[in-house]
């Protein structure tokens, strides 16, 4: 079809072996548009030529490097309510979240514009006399890209961003729900001063482009933001080329709400961190650990909050929480529904599908009440607008629940006490710890990641980004003696 959008291939806009469709989650009838998927060949073709604009690339000057950066941070600034508009419409967040995450993507950008203009080296004096040492970072080549498709176009740009700043060059691919996002951030990038075939998008399936894309000996690092599972057979793809892995994975995180706690606040931490973005988040709130002291208080602000939750088309105005983003998450959230009510948990509000003037993927937010750290509906990522709430005794015991997980992503605590939020801090073992906070929200410029099964490989984001798309050299001079 004329109107297909096409992938980049190797600096060339392309059909490719098939089509899909991407459809509004909001509006069933809305078709979004008709997505080229690439094949095997075009891969192959895409990553012959990525090694050669890489060399070339990493030969740029640092400011023209810098220019490109900030012109596609730039850009998708400017354009956030558009795009924005775009991402929310195949998504499903809400439109004040869509905007808001197109513009934390420009800023991605802009910041690593500056950073290309920050890589300094290292000296040191040899314990050799006359020698001098220098340490210095360089590309560390082809980077393969995989998104997921609940931030589509802002944990792109967390990973394409800096894989740019430091010299490399970038094979992306998204997640086949949302292309229309990846097809738009990719035209921002194709547009501006950069090698042919540096940048490329290939939209299509795992199970095809991603797995031969991960086995390949062509790809220097791989980048990876989606499932445990998907995340293990990546890694053990990976070691067959000793190609260097960063994968962040599932959560199940928990905010922690001490009989001390402002309740208001609790609960619009709950609130915000459980069930915003319709709980498709890898740092949503899904376990509530509530002191008894302040439970029934708690559970009865929560629940009322919760009921009055706008449930809506993405784009309309006053929506809290859209739809989820496909028929199969939905069928899922539903699923975990029933596994809560057949663990013995008491669904205290929502977890139905909607009737909505529009045929969608909606469902309302769900309160689980009297629920142990045992069920599996607080042992598993639901990545569903469902939330939890576990009774605990005393702070002891409330970080000994936070704890005691397979992941480690983000946790949170509110408390006025000093001593407690300390405490907490220094012992939640998550890679994340928000104190009076939501346990969804970071800032770019900072490092972020988890631990056990949420994180594998050197963090994201900041300056900590260069552990993983640089490698080290260390070069010995001898200049010799003075003539």
């Amino acid at each position: 079809m004329s109107d297909t959008k096409l992938n980049l291939i190797a600096g060339e806009w392309l059909a490719g072996e098939a089509e899909i469709e991407n459809r509004n989650p909001s509006d069933l009838s809305d078709l979004v548009g008709i997505f080229a998927q690439a094949s095997a060949d075009q891969l192959d073709a895409t990553l012959q030529q990525a090694r050669r604009a890489q060399a070339e690339w990493a030969a740029y000057g640092m400011e023209r490097k810098q220019a490109v950066l900030m012109a596609i941070g730039t850009e998708l600034m400017a354009r956030a309510e558009e795009l924005g508009t775009l991402l929310s419409r195949e998504e499903g967040k809400p439109l004040a979240e869509g905007k808001g995450e197109v513009y934390r993507a420009g800023q991605f950008f802009t910041y690593y514009a500056a950073e290309c203009l920050r890589q300094l080296g290292e000296n040191a004096d040899s314990v050799r006399p006359g020698v001098e040492v220098d340490v210095r970072r360089e590309a560390v080549g082809v980077v393969a890209v995989i998104s997921p498709w609940n931030f589509p176009t802002a944990t792109a740009s967390w990973k394409i961003a800096p894989a740019l700043c430091y010299g490399n060059a970038v094979v992306w691919k998204p997640a086949n729900i949302t292309p229309a996002s990846a097809v738009a951030l990719t035209e921002i990038i194709a547009r501006q001063d950069i090698p042919k075939g540096l940048f490329s998008l290939l939209m299509g399936s795992g199970r095809s482009i991603g797995q031969r894309l991960v086995e390949s000996p062509l790809v220097n690092a791989i980048s990876f933001t989606g499932s445990v599972p998907v995340g293990k057979g990546i890694a053990s793809a990976a070691i067959q080329n000793l190609t260097k892995v960063q994968m962040e994975m599932g959560s199940k995180n928990a905010l922690a709400v001490m009989d001390d706690a402002d309740l208001d606040l609790a609960v619009t931490l709950a609130l915000g961190g459980a069930f915003g973005g319709t709980g498709q988040k890898c740092t949503a709130s899904s376990r509530l650990v509530v002191h008894a002291a302040i439970h029934d208080a708690f559970v009865e602000k929560l629940v009322a909050g919760t009921q009055v939750m706008k449930v809506g088309h993405a784009l309309a105005e006053g929506t809290q929480m859209g739809p989820v983003v496909s028929q199969q998450q939905l069928a899922e959230n539903l699923a975990y529904v029933d596994l809560g009510k057949s663990e013995g948990a008491e669904l205290a509000c929502g977890g139905q599908r909607l009737d909505m003037p529009q045929d969608g993927y909606y469902m309302s937010p769900g309160v689980f009440l009297n629920t142990t750290n045992t069920m599996r509906i607080n042992r598993e990522e639901m990545f569903a607008p469902l939330t939890s709430v576990i009774k605990v005794g005393s702070y002891d015991e409330a970080l000994s629940v936070v704890n005691d997980t397979n992941f480690g992503l983000t946790s949170g605590i509110v408390t006025q006490s000093l001593a407690r939020a300390t405490h907490f801090r220094r012992n939640a073992r998550t890679g994340v710890v928000t104190v009076n906070l939501p346990t969804a929200g970071t800032d770019y410029h900072v490092p972020f990641g988890g631990r056990g099964d949420s994180s594998y490989g050197p963090r994201e984001q900041g300056k900590a980004a260069a552990e993983f798309y640089t490698t080290v050299k260390t070069a010995y001079i001898s200049a010799g003696a003075p003539q």
